[in-house]
């Protein structure tokens, strides 16, 4: 096990010490770090929490990736556990000395992200007597196995609660798994309102090129493919348009191949990875949301906060986020027709499009804030204490 804390870290956080009233030691625990949405939001949580309140410590399955260690936070302690496979001998003594780490460090709270970091952590936390062992489910378990979801039911005789981000989420976890209602709990994502809330208001009068977009992974569930099949219907009525996804993924070669074949290779940009999301959705006049499964989506956060018109499928925690015709238009997932008419009617009708972005903007800085995100769990942890 690595075990990376500088001295001065280790001194200015007490790290060795309790003193009095001394804030709830949280262990964050998940695989590695990387550009996503998940383990964006648990950065974000870790940078902003109040010290007099909590005191984060972060722990990695593995870690050992220069993305990863680019990403690690410098204010708070991070362990690196160097662990593989976990059906390996190695990864049962690697468990035994996180134990004793937890153990060594009085960490009143385990949160645990991911199927991996959830067997791996939660029995780790039960042997330390850890007083409080939660799960992160964010998604609906849509690419969950039967094994995983036997093995979800196992694990909840050793976990206090499940955290996620929607009631949709939630609604899976207890049909899936069957853990007590009270002990799953819904804590929403927040999106971080000064890198958005400054852009431009979406244009009354569309540009001589209107541009519609998505900000996905290139993976099934993302959808993008429908969003391209979309893409063709409308490029029938509308010749100007052009379509953009900013994102990475293992179905890159799949939609190369459908964008040839439809013949829509220059109208539909796959440019990768964004670095400057809001530049990005800056130029969009519709924001796209084509996901065939979602928990809450940090994408269609982001398309609020910016203040784009957005069209999204009815899933997960979508219809949490958006209101149809107040917020955004929803549509069924894998629905391309569908799809097509609800950007052709956003291109088409501005007064609408811009009223709903307002809406959805206005929304999003009310109520979906990092601020407000972290109160929400600065909060929960308080009220662990109290029951402690």
């Amino acid at each position: 096990m690595r075990t990376v804390i500088s001295p001065a870290l280790e001194r200015a956080s007490g790290f060795d010490q309790t003193p009095p009233h001394d804030p709830v030691r949280v262990c964050f625990l998940i695989d590695e770090l990387a550009v996503a949405g998940t383990e964006t939001q648990l950065l974000a949580l870790i940078r902003n929490l109040d010290r007099t309140r909590v005191a984060p410590y972060l722990c990695l399955l593995r870690g050992d990736s220069a993305v990863s260690r680019a990403l690690e936070p410098t204010d708070c302690p991070v362990w690196r556990l160097g662990v593989g496979a976990l059906a390996r001998p190695r990864a049962v003594l690697q468990m035994m000395r996180f134990s004793r780490l937890l153990r060594q460090n009085r960490i009143d709270v385990l949160q645990a992200y991911f199927p991996d970091s959830s067997y791996f952590g939660v029995p780790a936390a039960w042997f330390a007597s850890v007083p409080n062992r939660l799960r992160i489910r964010n998604n609906l378990g849509h690419w969950l196995t039967p094994l995983h979801w036997r093995l979800g039911r196992m694990l909840n005789r050793l976990t206090t609660g499940t955290l996620t981000n929607c009631e949709a989420a939630r609604q899976a976890l207890l049909t899936a798994e069957g853990p007590p209602a009270t002990s799953v709990r819904v804590l929403m994502n927040g999106v971080d309102l000064a890198r958005f809330l400054k852009l431009r208001p979406t244009a009354f009068e569309l540009p001589a090129i209107p541009n519609v977009g998505a900000v996905a992974n290139l993976r099934r569930v993302k959808g993008v493919d429908i969003l391209v099949e979309a893409a063709a219907l409308l490029c029938e009525r509308k010749a100007s348009v052009r379509f953009h996804v900013a994102g990475e993924g293992d179905q890159r070669p799949e939609l190369v191949e459908q964008l040839a074949r439809l013949k829509l290779s220059s109208r539909f940009e796959l440019p990768g990875g964004s670095r400057d999301v809001p530049a990005f959705l800056s130029a969009l006049d519709v924001a796209v949301l084509p996901s065939r499964s979602e928990g809450m989506s940090n994408a269609l956060l982001e398309y609020m906060a910016a203040g784009r018109p957005i069209v999204a499928t009815e899933v997960g925690g979508n219809s949490e986020l958006i209101e149809h015709g107040v917020h955004g238009l929803l549509v069924p997932p894998n629905d391309a027709p569908a799809l097509a008419r609800a950007i052709d009617r956003l291109l088409t009708d501005r007064p609408l499009a811009c009223r709903l972005a307002t809406a959805a903007r206005k929304r999003a800085a009310a109520e979906f804030g990092r601020e407000a995100m972290v109160r929400r769990f600065q909060d929960f942890y308080d009220g662990l204490r109290r029951f402690k």
